[in-house]
């Protein structure tokens, strides 16, 4: 009896040498096309549709807030009868260009813009420059009970302003500030609590090897902020900039407790006493176009530092 074992041919050793079949406890050979496979295909749907949705939703949400803006501006060119019109004119017709000729003789408008435009850019300049000079020294200077005098400032954020308004304002009356702008714009020159906490926290991730090293070249602390510490929070510095400036130029509270001349009240102030004189006259086209030009600045300021906003949140998601 014969007991050689046949060997196997060509066609029995395609198998093993398949590519695709891959050797024994190895996973299978990739070709870099792109699959094609029913999963896979499931998966690029589900992608697209998911970015669809997100699509819809933003879009959703953007017309949701811009839809105030765009009535504002819409009836400030409107008639008197067209803003009771029904279904509601989101186009006027006439378009009365005239509301924004009225507006500027109905009241003390451009004193107003001029108080607003001195406090809010006071403040936020020179206190942006104060904050982010102590939130250098918080994070990166050496000082005894550093920690505790931080501890002290935050505490200041659980003061409510009605608790110390009485006070500040008899203050402000015994040394004669009240009806200037002087109360609203001093305290604010010493920097901001919350602009001071989040560049610290920024300034956190700049290694301390970097200002021993400066140091060891001989550069002051103030050298070492100008030429590096600033250039590196100046984005920070930007979204902080924006929010504090519109927390100052749409301040209703301190100007009406410390300001009582038209000529000396501040935006927020001269529309408050539009909406109280005009709206009985139902002259709401006068006091929209009022509001409407109140927002812009606001709006020129954010699309001045919009890059530096989103260089901001650029640079805390590539830390995180």
């Amino acid at each position: 009896m014969s007991t050689s074992t046949s060997l196997p041919g060509p066609a029995a050793a395609a198998p093993l040498l398949d590519p695709q079949a891959g050797l024994p406890g190895r996973s299978p050979v990739r070709s870099g096309r792109r699959s094609n496979t029913p999963a896979a295909l499931s998966r690029t749907s589900r992608y697209k549709l998911g970015n669809l949705l997100v699509t819809l939703i933003l879009s959703l949400g953007a017309i949701v807030m811009l839809g105030p803006l765009v009535w504002t501006f819409s009836t400030s060119l409107k008639t008197h009868d067209a803003i009771f019109a029904l279904p509601p004119q989101w186009i006027p017709d006439p378009v009365m260009w005239d509301n924004y000729v009225r507006v500027w003789s109905a009241g003390p408008l451009l004193s107003g813009i001029r108080n607003s435009l001195i406090v809010a850019t006071t403040v936020t300049v020179i206190g942006s420059l104060t904050s982010a000079v102590a939130a250098f020294a918080f994070a990166k200077m050496k000082m005894p009970f550093k920690n505790a005098a931080f501890l002290m400032l935050l505490a200041g954020l659980m003061i409510p302003f009605p608790t110390i308004m009485i006070p500040q304002f008899m203050v402000f009356a015994e040394i004669g500030w009240v009806d200037t702008l002087l109360p609203l714009i001093v305290p604010g020159l010493f920097g901001n609590i919350i602009m001071i906490f989040f560049l610290k926290q920024y300034l956190e991730n700049v290694p301390d090897s970097i200002i021993e090293a400066a140091k060891l070249d001989g550069a002051s602390y103030l050298q070492i902020f100008w030429r590096l510490i600033f250039p590196a929070i100046r984005p920070a510095m930007a979204a902080q900039f924006i929010l504090w400036f519109m927390a100052v130029w749409n301040d209703y509270l301190a100007p009406i407790i410390y300001l009582n001349t038209p000529e000396k009240q501040t935006l927020q102030l001269v529309i408050a006493s539009f909406n109280a004189q005009y709206a009985s006259q139902t002259d709401y086209p006068l006091i929209m176009a009022a509001s409407f030009i109140a927002l812009l600045p606001v709006l020129i300021v954010f699309i001045i530092f919009q890059r530096q906003i989103i260089e901001s949140v650029a640079l805390t998601g590539g830390k995180g």
